[in-house]
């Protein structure tokens, strides 16, 4: 009987298509990056998620966001998200919190449920906090680093944050995790250096900060490149059992 996934399990066996169902993924931040990296696991078959975010999709988000789209501006993200992962996979599990996860909040979500964590979020405390929950409880993560302000799609890399270099949020990473004694973080990363917003932005940041530019290429592959690696761990954990 044909299923859709198949085609996948011709890559990566019934074994670990059947662990990838039993697969507890929590993804905070329902972006540029978290959107699609939320989007292949579904496909891949990940059949349990847990979605993190407080936003709505805007008109701005339409150049780079999978769940971007005149019909979803004003909707949650997180919602928008579910209800095209289950459209994927009607089987599949999702969870929505939707709320900023902050230090403040952190002890309302129990980090020992996941099997695999996804930071996603743009901002130095929750991500810390969010690094520091997963691996306190065993559970690998995945961090995203800037994607902002990049035109070049192959400059992403996978790596280790103590070996990454020219991204100005790795360096700040680098040096907050070292102070915790984190001794690795896997990471997606760009070695290509930020380019320089030719205007202003008319938007405002919740967090202060400039208005980073973006593309439809750069946040989508660093989303990509974390789904890959997620199934590879997964993958990998299959034919070490």
């Amino acid at each position: 009987m044909e299923n859709q996934f198949q085609r996948t399990e011709l890559l990566l066996g019934e074994e670990t298509i059947t662990r990838l169902q039993n697969t507890h993924v929590a993804i905070f931040g329902v972006g540029g990056v978290g959107g699609y990296a939320a989007e292949a696991l579904a496909r891949s078959g990940v059949g349990k998620f847990t979605l993190v975010d407080n936003d709505t999709v805007s008109i701005t988000n339409l150049n780079r966001q999978i769940i971007a789209l005149h019909s979803t501006i004003g909707m949650e993200k997180t919602d928008v998200m579910k209800k095209r992962i289950l459209d994927i996979n009607p089987l599949a599990s999702v969870n929505v919190r939707q709320c900023f996860f902050m230090p403040e909040n952190a002890g309302e979500f129990d980090f020992s449920e996941y099997d695999f964590v996804i930071d996603a979020v743009d901002t130095v405390t929750a991500k810390i906090e969010i690094i520091m929950r997963a691996q306190e409880n065993g559970v690998p993560v995945i961090s995203s680093m800037g994607a902002g302000n990049k035109l070049d799609p192959s400059k992403f890399e996978i790596a280790d944050i103590y070996k990454t270099s020219v991204c100005p949020l790795a360096r700040v990473m680098r040096y907050e995790l070292k102070r915790r004694g984190v001794k690795k973080l896997t990471v997606v990363y760009s070695t290509e250096t930020p380019v320089t917003p030719k205007g202003e932005c008319k938007e405002k940041a919740s967090h202060g900060k400039a208005i980073p530019g973006s593309t439809a290429f750069s946040p989508s592959v660093a989303g990509l490149m974390i789904a890959a690696e997620t199934v590879r761990i997964i993958a990998n954990t299959c034919t070490k059992d």
